[in-house]
């Protein structure tokens, strides 16, 4: 296994090296907690560098800056006590994996669970989310993606405010113990997939930019000045954040990273880090299925690009916001927002279902410009679907599930169609048996720090037409963080039984009649109107056999007429004698 540039390197008898690096620093010294503090040596290059023997794992360290301010390691692997203490030294070749015949799952059988550690349960720990993997197999899911780990400032957070990419959160558990989280995953067939932040370093606890020229301002971000990618002594920063992602998927064994906000990466080198990321993880982990996630905004498909194989030359699929636009739009009536510019228009619900995208480089009103690319060309996993996941939820001023309230032939008719297309679906935590738990934005920052994150947040929501801001949960309040909890007594409530069951058979019928078909349908799909809210959509897997979906999204019936209809393997509502029910969902494999 390649050693990492960044973070101590435990060597043989005991010793361990550690590095900074810190061009904009003469003198650097490592204070080893309970030892004198030793003078680093300086390389020209900007790092210091000194071995140090008889160190044992969980040994606690810091450098000390030529003021005297103690920093912790910006690549450590444990932070015990939050992140402007010291680090810990640990051995993360000492864990003993027993899953050593796995090999990943290809992404044609990918069936994603979006989870937050901090609220999956009620410890809010890697270990105890390990009692709720049987649960997530027995469902049917294929892979669980969980939302960020890197070590955060406070006690609770989403995770996206992360300031040292390499720590595990504490709060969380130790290093060791999210190894046996996807160890014991694996054991069970489930891939992991990490959720990584590379757009922006958090507002508290990075002290990067006090010896290395972390930031530029060059590029403007929505969190301040660009990570510096592209400019002068940036190649150090370029190799932190791609050994970082090549540190999750070899030491942790991790299956894939799906990267936030991949629009906010600037980078106007020849190379753009983004591909050059993308190709050293791949290369870096040939023995096992590998997935890379992208979350653009910019609906940027050169991202997703495909080989004359078929296979992913830089990144596997996007999260597509525009799916859940016109289906959340579709199911809940609401048209406030970015949701105005896809609802009431079932040509958009055809394109993003057989297409992707619904934008792909028409004018879009709220954001006021063009939007995306052409999608043609694409196959369906290149994509994936959902009909909630953290942010759709968060950003919702009470964070409240909007979709799960809706009457029980609504919701079925909707999740009928994300879970059977040929898209990748993704179902966001307690979904499978309808929880109506919130999930609200919140962190734990400093006082002054809360009250900016408070007055940004009602600011910001207030621009969104419809969305109350007069009861927005306070996001620095404990009881705001612990709402999100997951409340695992309830599925034992018979409707949540019922829920589940319905769950069951859609990912068993997706396992059964989608799944074995999805390497065949390597193109976009067509699709069809059929009245102001019924249509159809058809993918082609061969010569003789297509994938179908006809779909009538509306409270009243629509006449048809005589339409052929060849036998379903999953429905909802019917078709009788030309007459498609309200929120009818029709899937079949015909000619």
């Amino acid at each position: 296994m390649r050693e990492l540039d960044f973070g101590p390197s435990i060597r043989g008898g005991g010793s361990v090296v550690f590095r900074l690096w810190a061009p904009l620093q003469d003198v650097v010294r490592l204070d080893v907690k309970a030892r004198d503090c030793v003078e680093m040596a300086r390389r020209e290059d900007g790092w210091h560098e000194c071995e140090v023997a008889d160190v044992l794992p969980g040994s606690r360290y810091s450098f000390i800056l030529s003021d005297g301010l103690a920093v912790p390691d910006p690549a450590s692997r444990f932070q015990p006590h939050d992140v402007h203490e010291a680090s810990e030294v640990v051995d993360l070749t000492s864990y003993r994996w027993t899953a050593d015949d796995w090999h990943g799952r290809p992404w044609e059988e990918i069936v994603l669970y979006e989870l937050h550690i901090g609220t999956f349960t009620e410890e809010g720990t890697f270990l105890a989310a390990i009692d709720r993997l049987d649960h997530l197999r027995e469902l049917g899911i294929t892979a669980i993606q969980i939302m960020p780990v890197s070590d955060f400032p406070g006690r609770w957070g989403w995770g996206y405010d992360g300031v040292l990419p390499y720590a595990p959160d504490s709060s969380y558990g130790r290093p060791e113990e999210l190894q046996k989280l996807v160890d014991e995953a694996h054991r069970r067939g489930l891939a992991v997939i990490l959720d990584v932040v590379y757009n922006h370093f958090g507002p508290d606890g990075n002290y990067q930019a006090e010896y290395a020229p972390l930031f530029t301002d060059h590029h403007q971000t929505p969190w301040g000045d660009g990570i510096n990618y592209d400019g002068e002594k940036s190649r150090p920063i370029r190799e932190f954040v791609i050994q970082n992602a090549i540190y999750w998927i070899t030491r942790f064994r991790l299956d894939g990273l799906r990267l936030d906000a991949v629009h906010a990466i600037q980078d106007d080198s020849d190379g753009h880090i983004l591909a050059e990321l993308a190709r050293r993880v791949r290369s870096a982990v040939v023995e096992r299925h590998i997935h890379l996630i992208v979350e653009n905004e910019n609906n940027d498909s050169d991202l997703l690009v495909r080989d004359s194989d078929g296979r992913a030359s830089i990144f596997t699929a996007q999260w597509n916001d525009d799916i859940h636009h016109v289906l959340h739009s579709a199911a809940t009536g609401e048209a406030f927002g970015y949701y105005a510019d896809y609802a009431g228009d079932p040509q958009k619900i055809g394109r993003a279902l057989a297409e992707g995208f619904v934008y792909q480089g028409e004018f879009m009103p709220f954001h006021g410009e063009p939007r995306g690319k052409s999608a043609s060309g694409l196959p369906p996993t290149a994509f994936i679907s959902f009909i909630q996941n953290h942010d759709q939820i968060g950003n919702r001023a009470g964070g409240d599930r909007k979709i799960a309230s809706l009457p029980d032939d609504v919701l079925k008719a909707i999740a009928a169609i994300y879970l059977l297309a040929p898209q990748v679906p993704m179902l966001f935590m307690g979904e499978e048996w309808r929880a109506g738990e919130p999930f609200p934005y919140f962190c734990d920052f400093n006082d002054d720090l809360n009250e900016k994150v408070t007055v940004g947040r009602r600011n910001e929501l207030s621009r969104l037409p419809g969305f109350d801001t007069k009861d927005l949960p306070h996001p620095t309040a404990e009881s705001t963080f612990r709402s999100a909890k997951i409340d695992w007594s309830m599925l034992s409530a018979p409707s949540s039984i019922s829920w589940l069951s319905f769950y069951k058979r859609l990912l068993k019928a997706r396992q059964e009649h989608v799944i074995p078909r999805l390497r065949r349908i390597s193109k976009s799909g067509t699709f069809r109107t059929l009245s102001d809210d019924a249509l159809s959509v058809e993918w082609r897997v061969s010569d003789s056999e297509k994938l179908k979906l006809l779909c009538n999204l509306n409270d009243k019936s629509v006449f048809l007429g005589d339409v052929g209809q060849d036998p379903t393997f999953f429905s909802t509502g019917s078709l009788t004698s030309g007459l498609l029910t309200p929120w009818s969902v029709l899937w079949s494999i015909g000619q």
